[in-house]
């Protein structure tokens, strides 16, 4: 791709570099910013700045917030003793697009996953098992990705969770194996919610 100005190409290149953004689809956004009144484009950086300087993450579940506590933990009209364990901050948004659940969460940071450098110490499970110590935690939903690493980490937690009195579930496998729930449509994914089954048989797998 030949450029008429360096400073084009280095939005473009800028632009290139987020998840899902070709060359292509960079030029046509920064064209698009190119055409809108100086206002807008300022508006447009000052919100990602904001954003970067500003944003918090959630001292009780590490979803993203803008205060300690985010507006979902802090919410006490939602049910406090039921607690969904997600890979990441996409999958809160994508269950509670579905309007079908009234609980907490937990956003472990990813999943267990060897070949990809990832174990239990690099993710939240320390301040998990805290807070189902000292938190009035009634069940425990899984809200894995349907695959291995997903199995994987349910199994692990699973086997630490033993020690304590508390009800767990994993969500249904209306999620395709090998699916991700960020792209799961809300219908099938509200299906998986309210038809929890138990994970005993992860847990009980290895024995």
């Amino acid at each position: 791709m030949i450029f008429s100005s360096s400073l084009l190409e280095n939005a473009v290149n800028q632009f290139a570099k987020l998840p899902g953004i070709g060359k292509k689809t960079a030029l046509r956004l920064v064209l698009h910013l190119i055409k809108q009144d100086a206002s807008e484009v300022a508006n447009f950086s000052e919100a990602l700045s904001l954003m970067k300087e500003e944003i918090k993450f959630c001292s009780r579940c590490h979803n993203i917030s803008d205060a300690d506590l985010c507006n979902i933990c802090s919410n006490q009209s939602r049910k406090q003793e039921i607690l969904c364990v997600v890979e990441n901050i996409r999958d809160v948004i994508a269950i509670e697009s579905t309007q079908q659940f009234n609980g907490v969460y937990h956003v472990l940071g990813g999943i267990i996953s060897p070949l990809d450098g990832i174990g239990p110490d690099q993710l939240t499970i320390d301040s998990l098992l805290k807070r189902i110590e000292n938190e009035n935690i009634t069940e425990i939903i899984f809200a894995l990705n349907a695959n291995i690493q997903g199995d994987t980490t349910i199994y692990y937690i699973g086997k630490k969770l033993k020690a304590f009195s508390v009800k767990i579930t994993t969500i249904a496998r209306g999620i395709a194996f090998g699916g991700e729930l960020e792209y799961a449509d809300e219908m099938t994914l509200a299906k998986s919610i309210s038809n929890r089954i138990p994970v005993e048989n992860y847990i009980n797998a290895g024995n």
